[in-house]
């Protein structure tokens, strides 16, 4: 008789043959660069406590899951600019990068702009001569970098008093000069978050981070969390920190899971799963022939389980999709409402985002429940023991 948590010597090989072939999808660890800009000390504005604090936090996080970073703390211009070329130089032999950027940021017509700690902004002409065009940034992120990773983190929607003295210096001009930071179109392998949805303003924090960057930081250093499920979870702790009134925002365009940290590799560096159809259909092929193997060699019951653990991961796969068409629809609804000053205008598309916002919590717990569940089969199969011994 099978006891609980024990197969025969066929099944076990049949199975690590099959955690061979996941396991060594990709086999070696990409290189990883990051540049992490905190500007706090601004000489036209009031300081930002946070923003160095944040920065250096990130880099820490990143650091521990095998970033070489290039860190920026309290950068002028011409700083600035450097620092952004020293990560262009190091992009060039990069699988993965990330940006990661805290402090004030601006939008006029439509565009984008980091702001140095000396910049003055006393007129329209000062923006290419005192800010880093966010555009120009992405620009280095992507350009001869197809097939690769970019990842953007910017925490730089803060209340800013030197958009305010840009629009006064420029008149009737004044309505293009937006609040927060505008949406961005990002090119093929890059994701952009930003602190809360375009067009609005994020709170700096309290504490030692702002509630954006604390949730990241934290979150990053999760092991066996894809990206997408790091950013449910930092969206679900700015609401709670913030009371509903900051949604962070992202928008992807990756081709395949990318994950800080696999628990899994032994502390290895963290892995970018490809998303290259002809390679992952030969991948699933190979799986399905040793699936069916071991089912015929295999008894019902052991079979049950592996058919309870096959719907499991689907039923996961469909919920955080659901996830992400319901975080898309929140954003749908703020920028269509815009910065609504009626007050029943404010709380109708707070109740419509509240309901969005209940129903993704609800499946927050299947979730739970249903990664609970995957675990106890797996560790039944002897999954666990058998990824272990294909490392």
């Amino acid at each position: 008789m099978q006891k609980r948590g024990f197969l025969m010597p066929c099944h076990r090989a049949l199975i690590a043959a099959i955690v061979v072939v996941l396991s060594a999808w990709p086999a070696a660890a990409e290189k990883r660069v990051a540049l992490v800009v905190g500007n706090s000390a601004y000489v036209e504005a009031p300081a930002l406590p946070n923003p160095i604090n944040d920065a250096s936090d990130m880099a820490a996080a990143l650091q521990k899951v095998g970033f070489e970073v290039i860190l920026g703390l309290d950068l002028g211009k011409v700083a600035f600019d450097g620092k952004v070329r020293d990560y262009a130089r190091a992009l060039e032999k990069a699988d993965v990068a990330v940006f990661f950027y805290a402090g004030h940021g601006l939008q006029v017509g439509g565009r984008n702009y980091l702001v140095p700690v000396d910049a003055r902004l006393k007129s329209e002409r000062d923006l290419d001569f005192d800010a880093v065009s966010l555009d120009f940034v992405l620009k280095q992120v992507e350009l001869d970098r197809e097939g690769k990773t970019s990842i953007v983190f910017l925490d730089a929607c803060r209340d800013n008093p030197l958009s305010r003295n840009l629009a006064r210096s420029m008149g009737t001009r004044s309505a293009s000069v937006g609040q927060g930071l505008a949406q961005v179109q990002t090119g093929v392998g890059t994701f952009i978050a930003y602190s809360t949805q375009p067009g609005n303003v994020a709170v700096d924090g309290a504490g030692r981070n702002s509630p954006f960057t604390a949730a990241l930081s934290k979150g990053v250093g999760v092991p066996d969390r894809n990206l997408t499920s790091v950013m449910i979870d930092v969206r679900k702790e700015v609401l709670a920190a913030t009371g509903g009134k900051q949604v962070p925002w992202d928008h992807s365009a990756l081709t395949g899971d990318f994950y800080f940290q696999l628990a899994s590799a032994g502390g290895a560096l963290p892995k970018v799963i490809p998303g290259r159809p002809e390679a992952e259909e030969a991948m699933q092929q190979r799986l399905r022939q040793l699936e069916e193997e071991l089912k015929k060699r295999s008894d019902p019951q052991l079979t049950a389980k592996m058919v309870s653990l096959s719907q499991a991961k689907a039923r996961l796969q469909q919920l955080e999709d659901n996830n992400r068409q319901d975080q898309q629809r929140i954003f749908d609804t703020y920028r269509k409402a815009g910065p609504a000053s009626d007050p029943a205008a404010r709380n109708a598309v707070n109740r419509e985002v509240g309901s969005i916002q209940m129903e993704i919590a609800r499946r927050g717990q299947e979730v739970r429940n249903l990664r609970a569940q995957i675990s106890g089969l797996e560790d039944e199969l002897g999954l666990t023991a058998a990824k272990e011994a294909a490392q």
